[in-house]
């Protein structure tokens, strides 16, 4: 019988063997941490005996949650993981050098299709993007890879997610998985594989995609692959730092579910508090108002989410009574905006602009809600929370809806401010 893509890749990663339910001692071709999960990560390392880590450049610690440093506590912790980095001699890259983990690493050509990467972030999972099967563990099982080189993997089932038609221009890649979550739940793909295919695909930037397996964990999703196409390659081949071999599903894969996926007929869609699942779209929501807004993070902080948030604020102003932070996720995205004017159109509509970092995604900084606020995030979970105060409230959307939603002040669909 066929294998379905995480299964093809798996197994060329292992000599066990290969099914859905299957536990496979796997090849790990790419190992990182960031500066919360990286100082247990170094501390479970030196407990289980590690002397030197298996390849230090396939090795890495990405310094981006509360980097510039918040607090002293996070100026320790960054610290330690730079002290590590120089012992090791594996990748590591100072403030002013580094971006946000899961935009970052794709763009210095580390992480490549076909390839199985392992990061001590539930959100690992973006590389499938690229058709490599990322995925997050704990920092002991990072330990043990940074050790060994190799990890476990339960084999995970696989549903076949079919992208139809051809996006509006006012539908992105945020828009289509928050749909899909809301039509399969936060627990419709636990432990499973979500595998994408369909024409619609071929509509899609490299950035969409990203966003789109980002997300995948917040179905409970143990990875999210595309098929690699010719943007992916080329994409990849562009930044590579080492060869990679492609790897593609069977024509005869088995897969548990076949979940259809209409992008022509989407709107702009947003998740209500507290479940990316709560999904709704935007224009039913203008009576919430909100008191910021946030576009970036690894979700949506990539190049053609600034460039959309800037097509929506050129020569506009963000609601007096709302905040907007736009934090492009590397110094790539941050030039190439620059470059292009885009960085210009933020401020002059009022916008703070800060240094690639996850900021407020994860309640770190630059953006912190109090008690009773409303947030408009481009980020990826909108928990209770998550960006703050327990009592403050979070609606996820695309860079589109964010820029709209702070210029009017509530939540808002594009369209009605540049139909």
């Amino acid at each position: 019988m066929g294998r379905t893509l995480a299964e093809a890749i798996i197994a060329a990663h292992t000599g066990d063997k290969v099914a859905p339910g299957a536990i496979c001692q796997v090849k790990v071709d790419f190992a990182f941490v960031n500066d919360i999960t990286g100082a247990p990560a170094i501390e479970e390392f030196k407990k289980m005996g590690g002397d030197r880590v298996f390849d230090p450049q396939r090795c890495a610690i990405v310094p981006d949650h509360f980097t510039p440093n918040k607090d002293i506590a996070s100026a320790e912790q960054v610290k330690r993981a730079r002290e590590f980095a120089r012992e090791q001699g594996l990748l590591y890259w100072e403030v002013g050098r580094v971006g946000v983990e899961h935009a970052f690493l794709p763009e210095q050509g580390l992480t490549l299709p076909g390839e199985i990467v392992i990061g001590a972030d539930s959100h690992t999972c973006t590389y499938g993007a690229l058709g490599a099967l990322g995925t997050g563990v704990g920092q002991t099982d990072l330990a043990a890879i940074w050790a060994l080189g190799e990890t476990w993997l339960r084999v995970p089932e696989t549903i076949k997610v079919v992208l139809k038609g051809r996006p509006s221009k006012w539908i992105g890649g945020k828009d289509i998985i928050i749909s899909l979550i809301g039509e399969i739940g936060v627990e419709g793909a636990l432990y499973k594989s979500l595998e994408f295919h369909g024409d619609a695909v071929s509509h899609l930037s490299q950035d969409d995609r990203f966003t789109i397996s980002n997300m995948a964990i917040e179905a409970g999703g143990k990875c999210g692959i595309f098929v690699p196409d010719t943007t992916t390659i080329e994409y990849a081949s562009a930044r590579a730092r080492r060869s990679f071999t492609p790897i593609y599903p069977d024509g005869d894969a088995k897969y548990v579910r076949v979940v259809d996926v209409d992008v022509s007929s989407l709107e702009p869609t947003v998740a209500l508090p507290h479940l990316p699942g709560n999904a709704k779209a935007a224009k039913e929501c203008a009576s919430m108002e909100i008191d910021q807004v946030f576009i970036g993070s690894c979700t949506n902080g990539h190049i053609r989410d600034m460039e959309l948030a800037a097509s929506i604020l050129k020569g506009r102003r963000v609601h007096d009574r709302v905040r907007l932070m736009v934090i492009p996720a590397s110094y790539e995205v941050y030039n190439e905006a620059l470059d292009r004017g885009w960085i210009r159109v933020f401020t002059d509509a009022g916008a703070s602009v800060c240094t690639p970092s996850c900021g407020p995604c994860m309640g770190g900084h630059l953006g912190i809600l109090a008690k009773g606020e409303r947030a408009v995030s481009t980020s990826n979970r909108n928990f209770v929370g998550r960006m703050g105060h327990p009592g403050s409230e979070i609606v996820l959307a695309g860079p589109l809806v964010a820029a709209a939603s702070a210029v009017l002040g509530h939540v808002a669909d594009p369209r009605d401010i540049d139909g």
